[in-house]
């Protein structure tokens, strides 16, 4: 009889989580402030990492810049303050466990504590695993999912004594579905993404309440109409709003809903059709 009631319990808070995230979906959530907040973000030099600063330096937050590529890195830091925004820049290979953890500590005695984290930096490669070299491959999981163990290493711990801070993963649909001919791309990606709903799960028992995470899902598919600019400001609303996930364009769910009831010939014609690349 106690099973039972439990499931019933269980049920019971399963419809009522339901029922308020469809009020909240429809009546919509007030967007958070991030002025002043430090907002790290790796990976700054150019694509969505430099949207994503551009986005975050109109919120009138202050940004500290990882990435390799210094050149293009003060390109962004430009554009940023040319909005008004306070920049620091800093070149880091988040590969490397070393290199993170040196330049984290920099960023706490120069600049202060992040409390936004972007995990964003990731190698982008459509080559089969059997043709990959075996250094490229090590190098595709050391930076596009190892990388996040040590960044959130480095500035969890702060967030969590303040109960303030927001970690954002961005990954892409190959974190979801995956694709032939990209095995060590897909699996950083799943990887990635696995951390994240680990580690939003041990935020929750561990009850810090006010640690946020989102998990953003980006789409890969070549010839999609919509650009990065317009994917990137679309998370930016899912972010400002505390939203767990975020897959855009919004056609990524039913995606992600197909791959657990189609059948595997289902899933593979789908594939074929649809020309993934990076």
């Amino acid at each position: 009889m106690k099973v039972v009631t439990e499931i019933l319990h269980m049920f019971y808070e399963v419809f009522w989580f339901i029922g308020l995230s469809a009020i909240q979906w429809i009546v919509g959530r007030k967007e958070k402030s991030v002025t002043r907040n430090i907002c790290l973000i790796t990976g700054s030099a150019g694509g969505t990492g430099r949207y994503f600063a551009l986005e975050f330096a109109k919120k009138g937050a202050i940004l500290v810049l990882w990435d390799t590529n210094e050149k293009g890195n003060e390109s962004t830091a430009k554009k940023a303050r040319d909005l008004g925004a306070k920049v620091y820049t800093y070149t880091c290979d988040v590969s490397h466990k070393e290199t993170v953890y040196e330049t984290a500590e920099r960023v706490k005695q120069e600049v202060g504590d992040v409390t936004i984290l972007i995990n964003n930096a990731a190698i982008r490669t459509q080559t089969s695993f059997l043709q990959c070299e075996d250094e490229l491959l090590e190098r595709i999981l050391q930076t596009n999912s190892h990388a996040h163990f040590w960044t959130v290493k480095a500035f969890l711990p702060r967030m969590m004594e303040m109960n303030h801070g927001h970690i954002i993963t961005v990954t892409s649909n190959l974190g979801l579905v995956a694709t032939a001919y990209m095995e060590g791309y897909c699996t950083s990606q799943f990887a990635a993404v696995g951390f994240h709903e680990s580690l939003s799960h041990e935020l929750k028992a561990r009850r810090i309440t006010d640690v946020k995470t989102t998990l953003i899902c980006f789409c890969l598919v070549t010839g999609f109409p919509l650009r990065k600019e317009y994917f990137v400001r679309q998370a930016m609303k899912g972010i400002l709003t505390d939203q767990h996930v975020i897959y855009t364009p919004r056609l990524l769910y039913i995606t992600a809903f197909l791959k657990h009831v189609l059948p595997w010939d289902a899933q593979i014609h789908c594939s074929k059709r649809l020309d993934i690349k990076v």
